[in-house]
Order: structure tokens, then sequence, then C-alpha cells
């Protein structure tokens, strides 16, 4: 069995998908980049963007243990973040994203 079979196994059965909505004091404070560069160094895919009541918007794929690392950073955020909540969707897989980008 070579590596990339391996790989596909554990793919097929851990991939997962979350929408998350970040709300606190995150907007101006430099979140969508700390959330870019940690699901990046994560190797999780999707998005995140700022919405106009102030919250952050994510929807994240990749292997579930990782996104519940990822969700743990969110919830400490950068510096100058105040993070009040953090809300966890999980939804089905869609494998949709090959890397993860700032949207608006």
């Amino acid at each position: 069995m070579g590596g990339t079979e391996s790989r596909q196994g554990n793919s097929a059965k851990d991939d997962a998908r979350a929408e998350i909505t970040v709300v606190g004091r995150v907007q101006g404070v430099g979140f969508r980049g700390f959330a870019r560069g940690h699901a990046t160094a994560l190797g999780l895919r999707g998005w995140v963007r700022n919405r106009y009541d102030g919250a952050v918007e994510l929807v994240v794929e990749g292997e579930r243990h990782k996104i519940e690392r990822f969700v743990a950073l969110l919830r400490e955020g950068p510096p100058w973040a105040r993070v009040d909540r953090v809300d966890v969707r999980w939804v089905t897989y869609q494998g949709e994203f090959a890397s993860f980008s700032v949207r608006g």
C-alpha cells in the first residue's frame, strides 16, 4: 500500500466541514489573517469573511481533529481581539475548496 492510498483511506473517513461564526470584537483586529494563517498551517481549506453585523464567518473543510484544533485557536483569537462566542455547525463535507482564502 502506497502513501497516497493510505491518505485517501484516511481522508474518506476523517474529512469534515464546519460553518463557524465568531462573535465579539473580531473585526479590525487582524482576525481574518489570523484565521487564514492557522487554517493554512493546519492544512484546512475554505474561507473567512467579515459579516455586516460585526461577526466573522468561516467555512472550513479538512480532517475533523484539525478543524477542532482550529476552533480552539479561534476561541483564543489574535492579541487585539475579544472573542465572546464561537458557534460551530458541523455539516456534510463537500470537498469544494482547494485552499483557504479571505473574502470581503
